[in-house]
């Protein structure tokens, strides 16, 4: 059998409460923009609001004004969406915590995730959401997810329990020698002093 081959997340869609509280969360506190709307092809009763996360993919979200928000935490049983993370700055990492407690919004703190550092929270219906901030760049003509995929080839010949940033330089060093060529015959680290 031949594979559906996936080319990234084109969008994922959520089932919300009434349009003002997509709004003010997913614009107000993400600040992604409020890009388009249309009826819920499927159930016109429902709204069908769209939100650019900041790649130009999709969030999207069915609202119905009959329904209100509901903070309790969404259900975490097996086949259910644990969380949603999202990307962003170093720079917008830094000020995260500082700009949710201004709104009193309760979050984890920030998380390290050795690889990457996170920041938790739910939405005001209990969706939990991540805001991560990788620790690394990768190289030009790379992808993160092939430095790490690099990484956890490392951690694993050296028995190492989780990726950490050791393992991200040492494969960001790898994907560039394999990658990038050279004139010397020699490329081992050398101490010219």
């Amino acid at each position: 059998m031949r594979k559906l081959q996936s080319q990234g997340v084109h969008h994922i869609t959520l089932v919300g409460a009434n349009r003002q509280t997509s709004i003010d969360f997913w614009e107000g506190v993400l600040g992604m923009p409020f890009i388009f709307e249309q009826p819920n092809l499927d159930r016109a009763a429902e709204s069908h609001l769209y939100f650019d996360p900041g790649d130009g993919r999709l969030i999207t979200v069915f609202t119905d004004e009959a329904r209100k928000p509901d903070p309790d935490r969404t259900s975490t049983d097996i086949g259910c969406v644990h969380h949603i993370a999202f990307a962003v700055s170093r720079a917008t990492f830094q000020q995260a915590v500082d700009r949710l407690n201004e709104r009193e919004i309760r979050n984890s703190g920030v998380k390290d995730r050795g690889f990457m550092d996170s920041i938790y929270f739910e939405d005001p219906l209990g969706l939990l959401i991540e805001l991560a901030s990788y620790r690394f760049e990768p190289p030009a003509g790379h992808t993160h997810a092939e430095v790490l995929m690099e990484a956890h080839r490392i951690r694993v010949a050296r028995s190492e329990y989780a990726i950490a940033e050791e393992h991200l330089a040492d494969a960001i060093e790898a994907l560039v020698e394999r990658t990038r060529p050279s004139l010397s015959t020699d490329r081992v680290p050398r101490n010219p002093y």
